[in-house]
């Protein structure tokens, strides 16, 4: 197997897991507490209030291929294969869910504990489809399609969208839902955007030794690493030295850390956090 195909099938695999989280946060927790918070699933949970022999993934199947339809029409025939694919897995995990517990499974009926806790493992999972460069479909559409004749920005087309869907919760289902709603939205921002951080975290790497050349030697060798030699100056000796800086992953840095101890206890070593790399051993860049 290829580079290409094995990085393609790792992305297809975390998607899966990624609409497999969510799935499992519309099942038992948003959907059974008519919680609407946003979104496709959203608009679901509403129109199931009023049509319960239709399953909630059945919604969502519907209205995805109907939106992804109008996409391929307005926005053209290049608009997110991968983000097909992530919407319409959910719908289907959805239905499979609703197939299996046909009736309403509540892990909490707790209007506060559902909104948090579903909206956590909801983000977590969106987190790691958008991570991939996918989507849930669904009103990331109808924001696209706002961005392109409204030019209002995406982010804010897609927040119009989910307060309209967060009204109507609160209109059709009642004042209580229509608030948690509105928590949902404000928290599933939020978690989405920590689980593609931790997700993507790096760690930058700053080290004065005097064993430069065997550290440089096992970052390029033994960790297959890059880094970078830096010209400076000691601002208290005023001698002239070299700055080794590189870019590890979490297990890297520790193997690191571990070997320039064993050859330099004196060593200096500055790491801080890297919330995103763009290029050669991480992301890659053409994929943004």
């Amino acid at each position: 197997m290829n580079d290409k195909i094995k990085k393609q099938t790792m992305r297809i695999l975390k998607t899966i897991i990624g609409v497999i989280i969510v799935s499992i946060s519309i099942k038992f927790f948003l959907a059974p507490n008519k919680i609407a918070a946003g979104g496709i699933s959203g608009i679901a949970i509403i129109l199931n209030n009023f049509f319960s022999n239709i399953p909630v993934g059945a919604f969502m199947l519907v209205m995805d291929m109907g939106l992804f339809l109008i996409a391929f029409i307005i926005l053209g025939k290049n608009f997110g294969g991968i983000s097909l694919f992530a919407s319409i897995s959910l719908a289907g995990f959805t239905w499979v869910l609703d197939y299996i517990f046909p009736y309403n499974v509540a892990l909490t009926n707790d209007l506060l504990l559902a909104t948090i806790f579903g909206t956590i493992i909801s983000g977590i999972g969106m987190g790691i489809v958008f991570n991939q460069n996918a989507s849930t479909g669904g009103t990331d559409i109808i924001a696209k399609i706002i961005n392109k004749y409204l030019h209002i920005d995406m982010g804010k087309s897609l927040l119009m969208v989910d307060l309209i869907v967060t009204i109507v919760a609160g209109i059709t289902l009642g004042f209580d839902q229509g608030l948690v709603a509105v928590l949902g939205v404000i928290l599933n921002g939020s978690i989405i955007d920590k689980t593609i951080e931790g997700l993507n975290i790096s760690k930058q790497i700053i080290i004065v030794s005097k064993e430069k050349i065997k550290i440089k030697e096992f970052i390029l060798k033994d960790l297959d690493r890059g880094c970078t030699i830096i010209s400076a100056k000691g601002g208290y000796t005023g001698k002239e030295t070299e700055l080794i800086y590189t870019v590890l992953g979490r297990k890297e840095l520790i193997k690191l850390k571990e070997y320039v101890r064993e050859i330099d206890r004196y060593a200096f070593i500055n790491v801080s956090d890297s919330h995103e790399v763009l290029g050669e051993g991480f992301k890659n860049l053409l994929e943004e």
